[in-house]
């Protein structure tokens, strides 16, 4: 992947999320986590502290993540074209989305702002390191690694 290619589609994604953050914003208001949406919720499972960072599962959710997922595989589809460079990119993607998105909602709601992003304001964000929630870290290591799968060219077969 040429840098230029590669900065358009972080910068791409990152803008994707600023516009979703504001989406979410207007849907979601103070209460983040869908906790005032008329929607179901799984409260606690074990499942859930191994896979979604202890926080619970909504009806939104359910339904919002694999939308994401398949709006970001849409280029591959129209393209006709799929590899496995190409699936990394699209995690990566999404990884690095999800984890923007999330930030921005904070940065951007008015409820909230920079000042209120800490463990003690928001409560569905149960495991922190250090300034940000645990999944922000992991999420995006795997995406930098993914990005960086992603851009490795193919060995050439002598």
């Amino acid at each position: 992947m040429r840098p230029l290619v590669l900065v358009l589609t972080l910068g791409w994604t990152v803008l994707l999320a600023f516009f979703f953050a504001n989406v979410e914003i207007q849907i979601e208001g103070a209460a983040g986590w869908a906790a005032n949406l008329p929607t179901w919720r799984i409260e606690h499972h074990w499942l859930l502290d191994i896979f979604w960072g202890g926080r619970p599962m909504t009806g939104y959710h359910a339904w919002l993540f694999p939308c994401m997922g398949l709006f970001f595989h849409f280029p591959l589809i129209f393209a006709g074209r799929w590899n496995w460079r190409a699936e990394a990119r699209v995690f990566a993607c999404i990884m690095l989305f999800w984890i923007t998105e999330d930030f921005l909602w904070f940065v951007l709601n008015p409820a909230y702002g920079v000042a209120h992003f800490a463990p003690r304001y928001i409560p569905w964000h149960i495991h922190w390191w250090g300034p940000a929630p645990s999944d922000y870290w992991v999420s995006l290591s795997i995406s930098a690694v993914l990005f960086w799968l992603s851009c490795r060219r193919p060995k050439l077969k002598a």
